[in-house]
């Protein structure tokens, strides 16, 4: 009998950053490896990703990552685990694999597989099965062991119109279901939603509508990992004897390596280059990125790019979810669109961009699976607890149902539940730019308080050899008053630094560390006292 340990390092209360551990008596499987992007209170910061420390402290253990499908959300995080356990062999499927080179995962420690082949480590095996998502190739994955499986569903709709690099393997999920499911981590996204996902994901009825009511030029912007959307649009553009424009690098490779290796189908006089930017007829494919999002729209808009001049007679279409964090940049850059003379277009209330399943959907998952006990995954707290209770209304017993957050472990012995709290320590570390080290707390903290407050830099300069104050002090201020309107408070606190710095020189030594101290100190109280504003303080003091 095994004894088993399941752990989330993110993903659990919250959306993205999926990461979860499965341990199987002495080997550790990690499946996916995902980054949250940062909310606009979130200073800075580009992206957020999990907490490694725990599979770092455990990395001879780890057997292999094994990755469900292509979006960042899943896998954005893969080449900073790299960096930190540099031997870790990756698993993903032929297009998961293009996908973490483009994020820069070295190709030496991606082992390609294919769905339904097995993956034996000794007495566990790991088993993927094809499901359907925006992305080809999307798998889940079945741990094998000795008292049942662990299935994790990764992101998936049920659609059986959905054929190829699409297609869910149905048959193959309700044998598993047969052999018995120990425990079931299943995805709960839209675990609010009402009915299948499918049909509303199918859109390109209403992209070749817009097509055939729009002669002009025509913006599609996309998300290149969404490449269903893409291909959709693409075949609503047929026929029309429109060229289609791919902009920006990494769409570029997308499409180019689709086309490739057979996931997308169209003809080459389809798409144009360049050349034809600026056809009347264009339709272009604007590439957008979750981590600055509608940047190449806006840069469009403010005439920076150097390929796409805007025009008033030009329709932008926003083919791409939308996130409660970018509601407020979306909502500024269509009314500049509009003050411009664009005809704006947005997917339409009811109908999905974001393939995840609905409430049909899992509960037909739980039905094929009839797991003995089952986990909700991938979600805000409140789509967990939505999906708990679709698994209780299916029968399952609620001290069967497991709801968990980041770090806490759930322990199976013998195939039962066991009555066992344990909390490993996980943190949000949060990424700025293209450091892999963490930013920190009080990084933050330092620019809310910028951001709200401004700067006070107070400067001076002390002789080295008389200890007096040559030069200075000198205020400079970012942020905080405009120093033109603002003599009588500038001249004071002239005064208040001139002050300390005298009382803290003697002849034989000069505490500068003091004269920092009080500067802060006193300079914040007097500030506040006069402003009700705390700005940051800095002292430069130096001697020549």
């Amino acid at each position: 009998m095994s004894k088993i340990k399941i752990l989330g390092l993110g993903g659990l209360a919250e959306s993205g950053k999926n990461t979860y551990v499965i341990e199987v008596d002495d080997d550790i499987f990690v499946f996916d490896c995902g980054i949250k992007y940062a909310s606009g209170n979130i200073l800075g910061i580009d992206y957020i990703m999990p907490d490694f420390s725990y599979l770092e402290k455990n990395r001879k253990r780890i057997k292999g990552l094994f990755i469900t499908h292509g979006h960042k959300e899943n896998m954005g995080a893969v080449a900073d685990l790299i960096k930190t356990i540099p031997e870790l062999k990756v698993y993903a499927t032929k297009y998961t694999k293009f996908e973490l080179l483009e994020t820069e995962v070295p190709e030496k420690n991606i082992i390609e597989i294919k769905p339904h082949r097995k993956i034996n480590f000794g007495m566990v095996s790991i088993f993927p099965i094809s499901v359907t998502h925006s992305t080809p190739d999307a798998v889940m994955y079945v741990v094998n062991t000795k008292d049942g499986a662990i299935c994790y569903t990764g992101d998936f709709i049920i659609d059986p119109t959905m054929q190829g690099a699409y297609d869910m393997d149905l048959g193959k999920i309700a044998y598993v279901g047969k052999q018995g499911v120990l425990c079931l981590l299943c995805e709960s996204s839209f675990a609010e939603v009402s009915g299948h996902t499918s049909p509303n994901h199918r859109l390109v009825e209403f992209y070749r509508d817009i097509i055939n009511h729009n002669e002009k030029r025509i913006l599609f912007s996309v998300l290149s990992g969404h490449l269903y959307t893409i291909e959709e649009i693409l075949n609503a553009a047929l026929n029309k004897h429109r060229k289609v424009v791919v902009m920006g690098k990494s769409l570029q490779n997308a499409i180019n390596f689709a086309r490739k290796e057979g996931y997308l189908n169209i003809p080459q006089d389809l798409l144009g280059d360049l050349s034809n930017v600026n056809d009347e007829d264009a339709i272009l494919l604007i590439n957008d990125d979750r981590a600055y999002p509608y940047a190449n729209l806006n840069k469009i808009l403010n005439g920076y790019d150097k390929f796409v001049n805007l025009k008033n007679t030009d329709t932008i279409v926003f083919a791409e979810p939308r996130y409660d964090s970018t509601e407020k940049i979306l909502v500024k850059l269509q009314n500049e669109l509009a003050m411009f003379g664009c005809n704006i277009v947005t997917i339409p209330a009811g109908k999905k961009i974001l393939h995840h399943a609905a409430k049909e959907d899992l509960m037909l998952m739980i039905k094929l699976m009839n797991p003995k006990y089952y986990m909700p995954v991938k979600g805000e707290y409140r789509y967990m607890f939505n999906n708990a209770n679709l698994a209780s209304e299916l029968g399952i017993p609620n001290e069967n149902i497991i709801l968990k957050q980041n770090g806490e472990a759930v322990f199976f012995e013998d195939g039962k539940l066991l009555e066992k709290r344990e909390i490993i320590k996980v943190n949000d570390i949060l990424i700025d730019g293209k450091s892999n080290d963490d930013i920190g707390d009080l990084v933050i903290k330092d620019r809310e308080m910028l951001s709200e407050n401004g700067i006070v830099l107070i400067s001076a300069t002390v002789d080295k050899q008389h200890k007096v104050l040559i030069v200075g002090p000198e205020v400079t201020t970012r942020g905080f008053i405009y120093i033109k309107y603002s003599q009588d408070l500038i001249q004071e606190i002239k005064r208040i630094c001139e002050e300390i710095i005298n009382r803290n020189i003697n002849p034989r030594y000069v505490d500068y560390n003091q004269i920092k101290i009080e500067i802060r100190e006193e300079l914040s109280r007097f500030l506040y006292q006069e402003t009700e504003c705390k700005p940051m303080i800095i002292a430069v003091i130096q001697e020549v």
